[in-house]
């Protein structure tokens, strides 16, 4: 009878051990709320105008804060006063109190989100109902949410890097989600430079190098997964995808003037940028070259990644700019209710498109930033590899 015990209590403690904690759910479901937030905000902009701060979409948004403030709050407790000893061996001090370093880094994060919440409706009220993506306070929400990513991150990569088993490889399928709604992100935040009508100039493949390279040569050393970056881009454009199919099957009318097109349902975003075939070329480019020297494998993956990404996004461009991308899967024929009928965006033309040496000079600029951006995440994915704490 003593042994059927033993053994039972033995079972419940190695079942508890592989069990994901639910702080780490926590905070997977802010960067879920706020990721559908933001998108479904920019479509609320466009839709209907900025009537009130207390829309749906605005809530999606600052709960993540509320999520993440929760979740790390509980981590800060937990180890600080009640002192439990599998937090505490996994924890560092800051300011005297104890948690991993990821808490700390998203409770701030959740802070500065909820700080900038009458800021911006300050603004608002002060300077107008813009629609720009980047103002101050939305600088200031930026901020916050990363700092709740970065945070969020960390908490996972930290169990993922002391966890055996099982445990191991769903936490890392929970890195690669996370990987897919931060690539989400790094797009949103890109949104005003990668507008389809801006895709035959190199800006758009300059603001593409200035982080998504980085974020993928760390996302592929840190989950140690051979596609790392394959997956996060499937999920980016599935969830662009979803948001273009779900979101005018729901009504809405401007509450603002000029009203310069008639809109009935909610406005998609644009179609995703085709980063799944840079992310392919990547992977499989980086999956052999571990054994090379770190500048070289930099020096080869910018090149390859702007030039597959434009051999792709090119002609795609093209395609957009056709009556035939004019469907409820392309989604080119929705426009802002505020959108001159003379904008390049209506009249599905590109602004500003480039040819020649001008182009090849404004790529080769890009490459030089996707290769160092390349370094930098080797640096990092290598760090966080290490990270128990």
């Amino acid at each position: 009878m003593a042994t059927l015990s033993f053994a039972s209590n033995k079972s419940h403690v190695v079942a508890s051990a592989q069990r994901i904690p639910w702080y780490l759910w926590c905070v997977t479901l802010a960067v879920t709320s706020v990721t559908i937030g933001a998108h479904w905000d920019v479509s609320w902009h466009r839709s209907i105008g900025r009537d009130t701060f207390w829309t749906p979409a605005h809530m999606a948004i600052y709960a993540c804060g509320v999520l993440a403030g929760i979740a790390c709050g509980y981590l800060i407790f937990a180890t600080t006063v009640l002192r439990r000893p599998e937090l505490v061996a996994s924890s560092v001090r800051v300011f005297g109190l104890r948690a991993p370093l990821g808490a700390f880094l998203a409770a701030w994060g959740g802070i500065v989100m909820l700080t900038s919440a009458p800021f911006d409706n300050w603004w608002h009220n002060a300077y107008g109902l813009d629609v720009k993506i980047i103002s101050p306070p939305h600088v200031v929400l930026m901020l916050g949410i990363w700092a709740i990513c970065l945070g969020s991150l960390l908490l996972v990569l930290g169990q993922m890097n002391r966890a055996q088993g099982r445990q191991h490889q769903h936490l890392q399928w929970i890195i690669l989600y996370f990987g897919g709604l931060l690539l989400v992100l790094n797009m949103f935040f890109r949104m005003e430079y990668v507008w389809d009508v801006y895709l035959h100039n190199a800006i758009a493949y300059k603001a593409m190098a200035l982080g998504v390279p980085l974020y993928f040569a760390t996302l592929w050393h840190a989950s140690r997964f051979r596609f790392a970056s394959t997956v996060a881009s499937a999920i980016y454009i599935l969830f662009g995808i979803g948001l273009i199919l779900l979101l005018p099957l729901f009504p809405a009318a401007p509450k603002l003037g000029p009203v310069l097109h008639n809109v009935t349902q909610f406005i998609p975003p644009k179609f995703p940028i085709l980063l799944i075939a840079p992310a392919l070329a990547l992977d499989l480019l980086w999956s052999r070259s571990q054994k090379w020297n770190a500048w070289l494998t930099a020096l080869i993956s910018g090149p390859v990644f702007i030039l597959t990404l434009v051999a792709v996004e090119w002609p795609f461009a093209n395609f957009l700019m056709t009556k035939a991308a004019e469907n409820r899967f392309f989604a080119t024929g929705y426009f802002s209710y505020f959108a001159p009928a003379d904008s390049p965006d209506v009249l599905r033309i590109f602004l500003r498109p480039q040819h020649g040496l001008e182009l090849w000079s404004g790529l080769l600029t890009a490459m030089l930033f996707a290769s160092v951006c390349v370094l930098l995440g080797q640096k990092l994915g290598g760090w966080m590899r290490e990270v128990k704490r």
